[in-house]
C-alpha cells in the first residue's frame, strides 16, 4: 500500500545523522556525560542514523542515548518528559521513551538534555516500503491513541505554547493559514487545490470545540515519530516534545499524513471519535499542509507530499458531505 507520510518536523534531509549540527557534537555530549554522570564514562558515543530538527539524539553505549534540544523553544519539552512519561508508559500498549537521567547546561551547551533508554527498531518513514501489514499499523496507532486519552489528565500539561498550541482550538491557527492559501493561490503548480482547501477550513472552523474533558495527545504522530520491528509491526511511540492535555484532534492527523485506503479505514475505526473531532482533524492536517506548500524553501518532493495531503484530506471531506 502506499503511504502518503509528510506530518513532521524533520528537516529537509530527513534522516540526517551529521555530527556537529545545531552545535551539537559527540566530544560535547561525552564531555557532558563524563561531567555530570560518570557511571556511564566510557560509554561510546555516536549519533543516530535518523534524527529530528528539535533535538540530536546521539547512542550511548548499546542501551541508552542522549538527548540534547536544539533550541531554547525545545527546551520545556525535557522537563515535560521527564515528569510524565514514566506514568503515562504504565497505561499504553506499546513502548515509548523512558527518561534515566536529566541532564543540566555545561560545557558550553546552555540547555537542560536527558538520557534515555534505547528502543530498538526503525522509523516507519524509512520503512514503509516493507511494512506488509498497513491494516495491522493503523489498528495499533488508533489503539494506542484511545489508550492514552484514557490516562489520567489531573494537572496535566495543559495545551498552549509549550506544545506549539497542539490540542488548542483551530482558530489560532487561521490567520497563518489565510496567509498560506493565498500563497497557494498564486503558484500554479497547486493553486488547483486552493478553493477547495478554503472550504475545508471553514467548515473545520465551524464545528463545535472539544466539550468533553480535556485529554492526553501526543501531538506530533508522524511517520518519523512510529518505530517499527524487524516484522515491520508498530512497536514505539517516540517524541512527546508536544505532548499535552486538551482537544485530541491534532492527533487523528494520521488518517491523511500515514494512511491510505483500508488502512486509513481501520485507523478511524479504531480511534473511534465523532464527527465534529474528525472534523477538526481535517482542519490540522489541512493547515500543515498549507504552510508546507506556500513555503519556498522547501524542497518539491516534500511540498509535492504536502499537495497530496491536502488532496486526500479535501476528498474525505466531500465525501462526509455526499
Amino acid at each position: 500500500m502506499f503511504a502518503v507520510l509528510f506530518f513532521n518536523k524533520f528537516v529537509s534531509q530527513s534522516g540526517s545523522s551529521r555530527d556537529g549540527r545545531a552545535g551539537i557534537t559527540a566530544s560535547l555530549v561525552q564531555r557532558l556525560i563524563d561531567s555530570q554522570f560518570p557511571r556511564w564514562s566510557g560509554l561510546p558515543v555516536k549519533p543516530v542514523a535518523e534524527d529530528g530538527q528539535d533535538n540530536r539524539t546521539y547512542r550511548l553505549g548499546r542501551s541508552l542515548t542522549a538527548r540534547l534540544p536544539t533550541a531554547a523553544a525545545y527546551e520545556q519539552g525535557v522537563a515535560k518528559e521527564d515528569r510524565w512519561l514514566e506514568e503515562l508508559a504504565l497505561a499504553l500498549p506499546l513502548e515509548i521513551p523512558s527518561v534515566k537521567a536529566r541532564g543540566r547546561p555545561g560545557q558550553g551547551y546552555p540547555y537542560a538534555w536527558s538520557v534515555r533508554g534505547w528502543i530498538p527498531g526503525a522509523t516507519l518513514e524509512s520503512r514503509q516500503e516493507e511494512v506488509a501489514d498497513w491494516d495491522a499499523i493503523a489498528a495499533s496507532l488508533g489503539q494506542f491513541i484511545q489508550a492514552l486519552q484514557k490516562c489520567d489528565a489531573t494537572d496535566g500539561p495543559v495545551a498552549g505554547a509549550h506544545c506549539w498550541f497542539r490540542g488548542c482550538s483551530l482558530h489560532r491557527y487561521h490567520d497563518e493559514t489565510m496567509q498560506a492559501l493565498a500563497a497557494v493561490r498564486s503558484d500554479s503548480r497547486f493553486s488547483s487545490a486552493a478553493a477547495a482547501a478554503a472550504q475545508v477550513w471553514t467548515a473545520a472552523l465551524a464545528e463545535k470545540e472539544w466539550e468533553k474533558p480535556p485529554v492526553w495527545f501526543h501531538g506530533d504522530l508522524s511517520a518519523a515519530n512510529l518505530l517499527v520491528g524487524d516484522d515491520g509491526y508498530l512497536v514505539a511511540v517516540i517524541d512527546f516534545g508536544t505532548c499535552g492535555v486538551g482537544d485530541p484532534a491534532c492527533d487523528l492527523v494520521p488518517a491523511w499524513t500515514v494512511f491510505a485506503g483500508s488502512a486509513r479505514r481501520r485507523f478511524k475505526d479504531a480511534v473511534a471519535q465523532d464527527a465534529a473531532t474528525w472534523a477538526r482533524a481535517r482542519g490540522w492536517a489541512l493547515w500543515k499542509g498549507l504552510i508546507t506548500l506556500a513555503d519556498e524553501t522547501r524542497t518539491l518532493q516534500a511540498r509535492s507530499k504536502a499537495f497530496a495531503v491536502v488532496g486526500s484530506v479535501i476528498q474525505d471531506h466531500q465525501l462526509h458531505l455526499t
